[in-house]
């Protein structure tokens, strides 16, 4: 049977918004982020991050800060018990840095390279599952492949909301306050829709 999995925007979702996490001691997880992803574990959802890092290919820092940060992620995630299944990233950007990290390339969200990857290798039914961001361009790109889409007032979610939300053309599925109230709604709309089905 074909698995369900959320999908997570890192920065501003699961951490602090800082801009470019160019140091390990500029990433920290906002407080509920942990409790969300073990509620996650413990109903038997994947849990896999996509995120952007074109911070490479601008030259703000080099490719292997992205997995000592993920080193360090998963490190805290772990202390609490809770463990993401996946983390998929892309380094490139269109028009700025130098090969190969300037790149056109298919990974770098809204392009849908990540969660077509992360549906091949893990079996994921895309119209069950879900992408959680806290920008509309997470929601845009999360629809686009069919995925329910939660928006956190999180990292830049409050400002876009407050500031640009009448030009939006999309609407999430739902808005939650931080990562654990989205993974909240999800369960439980997850648990609805099974109901539906019996």
């Amino acid at each position: 049977m074909s698995k369900i999995a959320v999908f997570i925007d890192r920065d501003g979702t699961m951490s602090e918004e800082v801009g470019y996490v160019n140091h390990l001691s500029r990433f920290k997880l906002l407080q509920n982020t942990a409790a969300a992803i073990k509620l996650l574990n413990d109903a038997g959802i994947l849990a896999i991050v996509a995120t952007n890092q074109a911070g490479v290919a601008r030259g703000y820092f080099v490719e292997d800060m992205i997995g000592k940060v993920h080193e360090k992620l998963k490190n805290e995630l772990a202390a609490s018990g809770a463990h993401l299944d996946a983390i998929y990233y892309c380094p490139h950007h269109p028009s700025a840095g130098k090969p190969p990290y300037r790149a056109d390339c298919d990974c770098r969200k809204p392009r849908p390279g990540m969660i077509l990857r992360a549906k091949d290798e893990f079996g994921i039914d895309l119209q069950r599952s879900y992408m959680i961001g806290d920008k509309i361009s997470d929601v845009e790109f999360g629809q686009k492949l069919g995925l329910k889409s939660v928006m956190v007032m999180t990292g830049y979610g409050i400002g876009e909301y407050e500031h640009q939300r009448q030009d939006w053309k999309t609407t999430p599925d739902f808005m939650a306050e931080d990562l654990l109230g989205a993974v909240k709604w999800i369960i439980e709309d997850i648990a609805a829709s099974r109901r539906k089905s019996l």
